[in-house]
């Protein structure tokens, strides 16, 4: 997983469209078009693992988007990460038994720990904790509920229970274009020895640089990239 520092299209989607949120917001998204297109563009753009999201998932807390993972599934040929009203253990191994390379868990993995550690005991490595973070505790349902969780003491507390990576999303900044922060970004790199994988506020490709610099695996973009700030391929060569 991440053998060298990549650059991660995300590929959220709302109602069977790409859809950027800002500040985590429902009802504050502009929509890109059709997911399996921005997939396919990604990938033709260089891109090594694609970043999915389902969004009406992460709010209603079921999956609703299934249709449009599984074209994406059957047309690139990428790593691929989703996230998105994965809640049990059975469906997190059935979307990794369909072609999914890792599963993204956030309120299930808050809620239940131990689904982390049942996941990787016969699919060791596909799980990937995502700790959503505002106002410095970690959110779950979408961004909308509060969990009073340290975003760096959760994330050791993963490691421990058997997650692959993890995933940061600093939600204060997400889609706003206005650059990441890199205090809560180092926190959490400073806690866990698996993959870290970084997410919002990237706004400009001197934040992919400082991201690569504190200790980042990965670093999720989206907004950026659909609103053409900088190319992936510039990102890549950051």
């Amino acid at each position: 997983m991440f053998p060298s520092f990549e650059v991660v299209p995300a590929v959220d989607v709302q109602d069977g469209q790409v859809v950027q949120l800002v500040g985590g917001e429902r009802g504050t998204g502009k929509a890109y078009g059709d997911p399996v297109e921005a997939a396919e563009r990604w990938v033709e753009a260089g891109a090594n693992t694609l970043h999915l999201v389902d969004l009406d998932g992460a709010f209603e807390g079921e999956r609703a988007n299934a249709a449009a993972v599984e074209a994406i599934v059957e047309s690139v040929d990428v790593d691929l990460q989703l996230g998105g009203g994965i809640r049990t253990a059975d469906d997190a191994i059935e979307i990794v038994d369909a072609g999914v390379d890792r599963v993204i868990l956030g309120t299930a993995a808050v809620e239940h720990p131990e689904i982390v550690a049942e996941i990787s005991e016969t699919h060791p490595g596909t799980v990937m904790v995502s700790l959503d973070a505002k106002g410095g505790e970690v959110v779950v349902s979408g961004w909308t509920e509060g969990t009073g969780l340290d975003p760096a003491e959760a994330a050791a507390r993963y490691e421990d229970e058997g997650a692959g990576a993890i995933l940061f999303t600093d939600v204060d900044v997400e889609g706003q274009l206005e650059g990441i922060r890199r205090e809560p970004v180092e926190r959490v790199v400073e806690a866990v020895d698996i993959p870290f994988v970084a997410s919002g506020g990237v706004s400009t490709l001197d934040d992919v640089r400082t991201l690569r610099e504190v200790g980042a695996s990965a670093v999720v973009v989206g907004t950026a990239l659909y609103e053409g700030r900088f190319t992936l391929e510039a990102a890549m060569d950051a």
